[in-house]
């Protein structure tokens, strides 16, 4: 195989993403997002991903473009190219799944790939899970495509090494935490959310999807700076964590958005009850170094089955009724000042 040159643009951008990695720190569920962004990005794919292994199963921990619907899905590791990059420890391509028998084609088809290439995750040693890239159409990677997913591999390697020096924990339980709140994770809670799901249709158990919004962080930051606001979502996050039940999950998805999923409600009324206590809890003083900051939260609630009994009409149920609390806190405040 000859030596494969790289355009300046892409070694530029590669430089970048180092860079950016550099200022992340040890904060590895943002490497992964990062990397599998620009992954997709410079290999002009239609989607990107971060599987890790868990057990028998990868779980899709970052997710870019295409991919993006299958944040926390379970798959088999076995019977497919991601199964054999991972027996293998080497990167494998497949440029027309009709035609290469080492592919899932039942599971490529219902994603609309055509091409893909899967690279394994190596952490002291071992494989801990993939970073794929795929397209739609047929022959679309070339092999400098591989050699720049390489480098995005050892960008993560190198990134888990370091989340693993810095804190005494397991690699999978970093990558479904938040590293500032400690609590899970976007990618941990579309995990817990598929499994309940499925349990719930199962069982014919009622569950529900709390979205909670934290309410005027950015004044907070343009106020007293973002190490306040950090101790503010800290402290939300922690007095939120005192309501709930062990069986419950509470994630931090993305800023100053939140995600509750709570089983063993019956009806509306305990799901309200259960916010109320939420809601009583966040709104207790709050000082940090001698300023005191109001904590506020704008809460909506979905019940499965009452509300839907598919994934994202529950989620969206949940984010409605959060923005609907959200607008009538803003009416009120209105009202109050004029």
């Amino acid at each position: 195989m000859g030596q494969v040159s790289f355009q300046n643009d892409k070694l530029i951008e590669i430089i970048s993403i180092q860079t950016e990695i550099a200022q992340l720190g040890s904060d590895l569920t943002s490497i992964m997002n990062l990397v599998t962004k620009r992954a997709g990005q410079l290999t002009t794919s239609a989607g990107a991903s971060v599987e890790l292994i868990q057990e028998d199963e990868l779980v899709y921990s970052a997710v870019s473009g295409g991919a993006e619907a299958f944040l926390g899905l379970r798959i088999p590791i076995g019977n497919s190219l991601s199964g054999q990059c991972i027996h293998l420890k080497m990167p494998l391509v497949s440029h027309d799944i009709e035609i290469d028998e080492r592919v899932n084609k039942e599971a490529c088809r219902k994603i609309g790939i055509r091409s893909m290439i899967v690279l394994p995750l190596i952490f002291k040693g071992s494989v801990v899970g993939i970073l794929k890239v795929f397209s739609g159409e047929v022959d679309h990677y070339k092999e400098e495509d591989s050699k720049i997913l390489e480098l995005m591999t050892g960008l993560i390697a190198a990134a888990m090494y370091t989340a693993m020096q810095t804190e005494d924990s397991v690699l999978f339980y970093k990558a479904t935490h938040d590293s500032l709140t400690g609590i899970a994770n976007r990618s941990l809670f579309y995990d817990r959310l598929r499994q309940k799901l499925a349990q719930s249709l199962r069982l014919h158990e009622a569950f529900s999807i709390i979205s909670l919004d934290m309410d005027g962080l950015k004044m907070i930051n343009d106020t007293y700076g973002h190490r306040l606001g950090d101790a503010a979502l800290a402290e939300l996050a922690a007095r939120v964590s005192g309501v709930l039940r062990d069986s419950d999950t509470w994630a931090r998805l993305g800023g100053d958005e939140f995600g509750i999923i709570a089983g063993n409600v019956k009806n509306a009324d305990e799901v309200k009850l259960l916010i109320m206590r939420i809601d009583n809890a966040i709104s207790m003083p709050f000082e940090f170094e001698q300023i005191a900051i109001p904590l506020r939260a704008s809460i909506g609630y979905a019940l499965f089955s009452e509300d839907g009994i598919e994934l994202d009409m529950l989620i969206e149920k949940a984010d409605q009724a959060m923005y609907a609390s959200k607008r009538e806190k803003k009416a009120i405040q209105s009202m109050k000042i004029s």
